[in-house]
């Protein structure tokens, strides 16, 4: 396996621990409180930090393996598939945590869905479909969205600590999430804009499947 791909593989190996440091246990009627304590204080940050990372791979492999001639089916295939596993992951997370809406995840999980289905399609007809531009600047502007989302409480604490007297945490906590909400909907927007150009420009091999 070459280095593009091993980044891309630690993207998706980093999911689990994402998620770890996000959420809070609970086993039936069982939970670690001192442990879900530490989540609530500081988890966030740490799974933020550990996003951030995972998205930094993300830019570094495609970089390495069109520069070193590394590209190859089984790193394009990784590669969207890491995305969308991240991506997915997290989101579902912050709706378990109701800080986004229900809706917008499955406005992303039915674009890839119909993604995915198209390039199998495809992979059918022995074509192996890489990200598009439109795609990967959809999946950017989902990272940012998603780092900012996760960075709330942070910057939440920042501000009341660094604002003037007058502004109140509420304040301060609508602000914050106000830009949350709409970097959130531009990449939703985005969603459904790539998707729809998948669809248009790769109607082929809809047609060709009847």
């Amino acid at each position: 396996m070459n280095l593009p791909n091993k980044l891309t593989l630690s993207r998706i190996i980093l999911i689990p621990f994402i998620l770890l440091f996000m959420l809070p246990i609970h086993i039936g009627s069982w939970c670690p409180n001192g442990w879900n304590e530490f989540i609530a204080d500081k988890g966030m940050i740490i799974a933020a930090i550990l996003f951030v990372v995972a998205s930094v791979t993300d830019l570094v492999d495609g970089k390495i393996a069109r520069k070193y001639n590394l590209i190859t089916n089984l790193g394009k295939f990784m590669d969207s598939l890491a995305d969308k596993i991240l991506v997915l992951s997290v989101l579902i997370a912050l709706v378990d945590l109701n800080r986004i809406s229900s809706v917008w995840v499955c406005i992303i999980v039915l674009r890839e869905f119909a993604v995915t289905g198209i390039r199998l399609l495809a992979s059918a007809k022995g074509v192996v479909m890489a990200a598009k531009m439109i795609g990967k600047i959809k999946t950017v502007t989902q990272m940012i969205a998603i780092t900012y989302l996760m960075f709330e409480t942070l910057v939440i604490k920042i501000l009341d600590y660094i604002g003037p007297s007058s502004w109140s945490v509420l304040d301060i906590t609508d602000g914050v999430q106000i830009v949350g909400d709409v970097l959130l909907l531009i990449s939703v927007a985005m969603t459904i804009i790539s998707g729809m150009d998948y669809l248009l420009k790769n109607m082929n091999y809809l047609r060709e499947s009847d």
